[in-house]
């Protein structure tokens, strides 16, 4: 059952913003849009989202749903910091209520997005009993908004959900196939610095720091021979001192981008006295005007932990009592079953589903080594070579397709979230059109001709 509990519009116009929870309870069938719920509880979970329509042509373009990584950080960061249409005005804020702006680089542009707070426990989303953790908060939406049902739905996602977004497409693919006559149109799914092979995207980061001049040569070479490839876990003490002087030569590098200033996360005082003058100040200082971007992360709690937006969003009172942009402390609490989905992403290939895998190329966290070595891994032959692609006639980045319909793709400049730091050039990449002219294959990925390809092949 999926409960509407706040539709607003935003300035522009063109777009619809909807923010609901999911509400995952099996014993209760009935569903109807409401604005309060007073006193009513559900023993399962709630997945809050934002849905957010396509600026072009709602009832035909595709819709995403995208899940941003952590696991634990919401979908609003997603959001505001990565693919949707709207930002905080940093430069311009004062103190109070953050202003929003539009974002005109939107993947809005060209597809309906829902951006799900998941797992339980990340953003407004909460869970109240174990075993409502069991269900697709996926089917329950589209339940509720039955009008999208014959759209293509593509599962995306960056970082963590590179763990989850192979194996959730995959459990939609089963509902496809079962007696259930609500057969989702899905055409494919979208990974952004995807963590996938946990072990090799570990081990990746040092011979990438090493590529990129951050590593000596004799010292990284003198730790991939006493070290066999398992950097993290070290089976010897010559390969624990040399990873030890690796590790004090790189702890001072922003992991997520190379190139950028590394950060400490702002305090909670700063945050607390941001209203005063010299809580502005400290964040100026802190950001270094604004070059550093967990500066403007912080204007996203200041939103939602704001109860006038609370009372907008519909947040049921006294299930979050803090949000938090990520929560880093589910990393203890959230149990890590799955650590490679390799073989998923080749079932899902060889199933005839779309596949387009994206690296940042500054990201040591999941660096374009590891990516590019699962992708080696599934022996695929290759249907275009190694070329760049290119965003108003500057190369932005260099691909390679497979067969399978699989795209792999290099974000040049962008960081580990590739497009909070280039969202021209991920748009471009990511914007697909639909064929319309009733032709289609017996594969589940269909006749779907992606733009992406056009902006590889030659200058847009």
């Amino acid at each position: 059952m999926a409960t509407r509990l706040a539709d607003y519009c935003l300035v522009p116009p063109m777009f619809l913003v909807s923010s609901s929870y999911a509400v995952v309870a099996p014993a209760i069938s009935s569903r109807k849009a409401v604005d309060r719920l007073p006193g009513f509880t559900v023993d399962e979970v709630r997945f809050f989202y934002y849905f957010i329509q396509s600026e072009r042509n709602p009832e035909e373009d595709p819709v995403l749903l995208w899940l941003t990584g952590g696991p634990g950080c919401s979908a609003l960061s997603g959001l505001v910091y990565e693919i949707g249409p709207l930002s905080f005005d940093f430069h311009g804020y004062k103190g109070g209520l953050p202003t929003m702006l539009y974002k005109p680089d939107s993947w809005t542009k060209v597809g309906n997005i829902i951006f799900v707070d998941s797992p339980p426990g990340t953003g407004f989303s909460y869970a109240i009993k174990e075993q409502g953790l069991n269900s697709s908060d996926t089917t329950i939406w589209f339940d509720d908004h039955p009008k999208f049902f014959s759209n293509p739905l593509y599962i995306s996602g960056d970082s963590y959900s590179g763990i989850i977004i192979p194996t959730l497409t995959m459990e939609i693919i089963k509902g496809i196939g079962s007696s259930d006559d609500r057969h989702l149109n899905l055409k494919g799914y979208i990974a952004g610095n995807p963590l996938t092979d946990i072990p090799n995207d570990d081990n990746s980061r040092f011979p990438f720091l090493h590529g990129m001049g951050i590593i000596a040569d004799e010292l990284y070479e003198a730790a991939r021979k006493s070290c066999r490839g398992d950097y993290n876990h070290p089976e010897n003490s010559q390969c624990a001192n040399l990873m030890q002087t690796i590790w004090d030569c790189i702890r001072d590098v922003n992991e997520v981008h190379i190139l950028e200033p590394r950060c400490e996360e702002l305090e909670s005082s700063i945050i607390d006295n941001f209203d005063s003058h010299d809580g502005r100040t400290k964040l100026l200082e802190s950001a270094v005007s604004s070059v550093c971007r967990n500066a403007t992360y912080l204007l996203s709690k200041i939103w939602a932990n704001n109860e006038t937006v609370r009372e907008s969003l519909g947040i049921h009172k006294g299930t979050v009592t803090t949000w938090q942009r990520c929560d880093y402390g589910m990393h203890d609490r959230y149990k890590k079953e799955i650590v490679n989905t390799v073989d998923y992403h080749l079932s899902l290939i060889t199933q005839g589903y779309r596949g387009l895998i994206y690296s940042g190329d500054h990201d040591s966290r999941i660096s374009f080594v590891g990516t590019q070595g699962w992708l080696r891994s599934l022996n695929l032959s290759i249907t275009d070579n190694w070329r760049p692609w290119y965003v108003n006639s500057q190369v932005a980045g260099f691909t390679r397709t497979y067969s399978n319909n699989l795209t792999y793709a290099t974000v040049k400049g962008a960081g580990h979230t590739a497009p909070e730091y280039m969202p021209k050039e991920c748009l471009a990449m990511a914007t697909t059109r639909e064929n319309r002219d009733g032709s289609g294959s017996s594969g589940g990925g269909g006749e779907q001709q992606s733009n992406t390809d056009a902006a590889i092949k030659s200058p847009c």
